[in-house]
């Protein structure tokens, strides 16, 4: 596991809440905010090395005993983080106030791909109730499948684009 020092820690939590479906904040555009959290080397598109370090970094930074694995209390922190999210991301959006917000993550994009893949059961392949650090790296393919909306190994800006 790599050691990231408090300051990195502080960074990369700052940087998650800002992440659609993952944070507090509520970009104009989800798919550029999405990339500019996600896409390590800028060049406009997420690979699923990318998204597996990505993954890693969320991993740490839950992972609050250092055990490699998410307990109980550990996935409750996960919850209550995400729940706060969507009171936060309903409170933004005309007509819904805390509690009313429509679906997780909301339509389009990152938001209910990556509220699923923040769930105990999305992660623990063994369904023992603990995620460990291999169970939940491994989830990093399913997850970025569905971010692919397109099926062109990447994710791009063309992944948000509405269907049609």
């Amino acid at each position: 596991m790599r050691s990231l020092t408090l300051a990195q820690r502080l960074t990369l939590t700052l940087g998650l809440l800002a992440v659609p479906g993952l944070g507090f904040a509520q970009p104009q555009d989800p798919a550029a905010h999405f990339m500019e959290q996600w896409d390590g080397n800028a060049d406009g598109q997420v690979t699923q090395a990318e998204a597996q370090t990505k993954r890693g970094d969320v991993f740490y930074m839950f992972d609050q005993d250092g055990d490699k694995a998410l307990n109980a209390d550990e996935w409750a922190l996960v919850a209550e983080h995400m729940q706060a999210e969507m009171d936060a991301k309903a409170e933004t959006r005309p007509g819904h106030g805390a509690g009313k917000s429509q679906g997780k993550g909301g339509g389009r994009g990152p938001g209910q791909a990556m509220h699923a893949a923040m769930t105990p059961d999305f992660n623990d392949a063994d369904a023992d109730g603990r995620v460990t650090e291999a169970e939940f790296l491994a989830a990093t393919g399913r997850l970025f499948a569905a971010l692919d909306q397109n099926g062109d190994g990447v994710v791009s800006k063309a992944d948000f684009a509405p269907q049609g």
